[in-house]
């Protein structure tokens, strides 16, 4: 586990819609990786469109990922949510669930998928990747949220260079 931020990616400046679906869920913490992915968004991408959806949970971001590219087809979608270990293996599945199906989301649909639902053992691990600033994964979110949209970029200018006129 990264212990700071990567560096910024190249700013990308063409008009670009990215949508961040975030959990209520612990909102302390959830509001403030929106907030902190919102700032780095604005600065690293200053003609994005960004949408914010809000769902209940955790458990209900991958169903609104996939209703969101199927409605409205963003270049991106940063999801946040953060789950705090219980005493049980509740918090386990949950995540472990979330992850498999924003990859699959994102592979049936070759779009990046950004996955910062945290779980975490405790508040104060939830301070240190939410709020504070070292390893805060809000602002890696809209860093590899720009990364693999210039990433995206460069595949499709390479590969229109190579394809068939008629293709």
């Amino acid at each position: 586990m990264s212990k700071v931020l990567p560096p910024k990616p190249r700013s990308l400046n063409q008009k670009t819609q990215i949508t961040v679906v975030a959990s209520r869920y612990n909102s302390e913490f959830t509001d403030a990786l929106v907030e902190n992915t919102q700032e780095e968004l604005a600065e690293l991408i200053p003609n994005g469109n960004i949408q914010v959806v809000h769902v209940p949970g955790a458990f209900e971001i991958p169903a609104t990922v996939e209703a969101l590219i199927r409605q409205h087809q963003p270049a991106c979608v940063i999801c946040l949510g953060l789950i705090i270990r219980g005493q049980t293996a509740h918090g386990d599945m949950i995540a472990e669930s979330v992850t498999k199906t924003l990859q699959t989301v994102a592979v049936a649909h070759a779009l990046p998928v950004i996955n910062e639902v945290l779980l975490v053992d405790d508040e104060k691990q939830a301070y240190a990747r939410c709020i504070g600033s070292k390893i805060n994964r809000g602002r890696e979110a809209a860093r590899a949220a720009a990364d693999i949209l210039n990433t995206f970029q460069q595949i499709k200018r390479n590969t229109t260079r190579f394809l068939p006129k008629n293709v």
